[in-house]
Order: structure tokens, then C-alpha cells, then sequence
């Protein structure tokens, strides 16, 4: 029953990071979509696009609600709270534990952020004129993918010398 919980958890998580990849991207379909008015180098002028905003938020929504599943049911607490002068004589599953629990966080703080950003670019009601935004959403996409990847090795790691 654990074994089945397990694989229910990362399917779980892998597809709420792919959802979000597809999301970024069908994102990044619509914003492109969008009549420009004034395009020069990386300055620009162009409509926003609701339908850009809000698949954008959503990709950043279920980005965060992935990594929020990760790291409560792969049980963070007891890493985080692990004596700090044994780190370098853990095992090497805990070191992978750890280093999973890293990787997810920045990549949880640059995608989110591109994502966020890219989706914000599109939030305005009339036309703005600055620096592009090109291919936040779509990297954010791919973001999420890799976010999913690290997730899963970070639960699976973290809870396969949990006692039952």
C-alpha cells in the first residue's frame, strides 16, 4: 500500500509540472499572437493578451502547487532540521536528498519568476511600450519539466529510508 501512495505521490507531481510546462507554452502561443505596434531591437510596443495572463498564472499556480506536494510529503522538515556538522558524513542518499532539495527551490525561484513575469507582461489593459518579454513563458515552460524531474528524485530519495 505504501509502494502504491509512492507512486500515486510522483505521478502526481510529474503531472502537475507538465500541465504547467503546457500551460507556459500555450502561453507563449497566445502573447505571440499579439498585434505588435513598435518593434526595434529590444524595445517595443505592442497589445497585451488576457488569454496569455491568465494561462501564464496558471502555469505559475500549479508550478508552485507541484513543488508545495514535493516537498510536504517527501517530509523537508527532517533534512532542514538535521544536524549541520554530519551533513558531510551523510550517506550518499542523503546527500542526493539534499542536493534534489536545492535544485528544486532555485529552479522553483527562476521559473516561477519568468513565469510570473512573462504573465504580467500581458496583465495591462491598453498597450505598453518597453523592453521585450520574449520566451519567459516558454522557458518557464521548460522549467517546470526539469522542476518535475528533480521533484520526483527528491521524493523518492527522501522517503526510501523513511520507516513504515
Amino acid at each position: 500500500m505504501v509502494k502504491a501512495w509512492g507512486i500515486l505521490v510522483c505521478v502526481l507531481i510529474i503531472a502537475l509540472d507538465i500541465s504547467a510546462g503546457i500551460l507556459g507554452f500555450q502561453a507563449e502561443v497566445k502573447q505571440n499572437k499579439v498585434k505588435h505596434q513598435l518593434r526595434l531591437w529590444v524595445f517595443e510596443c505592442r497589445d497585451p493578451n488576457q488569454d496569455a495572463f491568465k494561462l501564464g498564472m496558471a502555469a505559475a499556480a500549479l508550478l508552485v502547487a507541484a513543488h508545495v506536494l514535493a516537498n510536504f510529503l517527501g517530509g523537508c522538515d527532517g533534512i532542514i532540521c538535521s544536524q549541520r556538522e554530519n551533513q558531510n558524513k551523510a550517506p550518499p542518499s542523503r546527500q542526493l536528498t539534499i542536493l534534489c532539495l536545492i535544485f528544486t527551490w532555485i529552479i522553483l525561484a527562476v521559473g516561477l519568476s519568468m513565469l510570473v513575469i512573462g504573465a504580467m507582461s500581458n496583465h495591462k489593459r491598453r498597450a505598453t511600450c518597453g523592453f521585450t518579454h520574449h520566451h519567459l513563458l516558454s522557458v518557464g515552460g521548460i522549467l517546470c519539466f526539469v522542476h518535475g524531474l528533480f521533484s520526483v528524485a527528491y521524493y523518492v530519495s527522501a522517503t526510501a529510508g523513511a520507516p513504515i
